[in-house]
């Protein structure tokens, strides 16, 4: 199922690739950090579906308000995430999951699960790269956002910063 909604998410960037490369990147990560840290499996599941559609949010708020910040992805993103799972034929308690973290995360605050905070950390992972992030920026996020050990690893990896 993963594989179709990756398809699908493609095909639903179509033109578009660098947010096709954005959400596989944050997937990748997400998956990563995911075993890493031991996520059962329905629950790694959800993480990873999460993380192939958390901006799917985008395309809405630059079509209807010519801007995409990330409460407005957070505020679009999840009618459009339930439409695609749901067609797709995703069970509930999971798309229910994904609708909600794609709801949060861009809220770095009262994060309500592992899942959830790996899917923030793995967006930031991608989004320090793309967005050329300065070092003292880096070094910021690092010690706000980052909780989980393999996420604040790959950090300090990527990065090369000192904990």
């Amino acid at each position: 199922m993963l594989n179709l909604l990756t398809r699908k998410m493609i095909e639903y960037y179509s033109g578009d690739p660098k947010r096709i490369q954005h959400f596989i990147k944050v997937h990748s990560f997400a998956a990563l950090i995911g075993k890493s840290e031991g996520l059962r499996e329905k629950e790694l599941f959800t993480l990873e579906a999460a993380a192939l559609v958390h901006d799917i949010g985008i395309k809405q708020a630059e079509r209807l308000y010519n801007e995409c910040g990330g409460k407005l992805q957070e505020k679009l993103g999840p009618p459009e995430a339930r439409e695609m799972l749901t067609t797709l034929g995703f069970e509930q308690d999971v798309t229910d999951r994904v609708c909600h973290m794609v709801s949060r995360h861009h809220t770095y605050t009262d994060i309500d699960g592992r899942d959830l905070q790996i899917l923030i950390e793995a967006d930031f992972l991608v989004n320090l790269y793309e967005d050329n992030t300065s070092r003292d920026g880096i070094i910021s996020a690092y010690s706000k956002i980052f909780r989980t050990e393999s996420g604040k690893l790959l950090c300090r990896e990527m990065f090369g910063i000192d904990e």
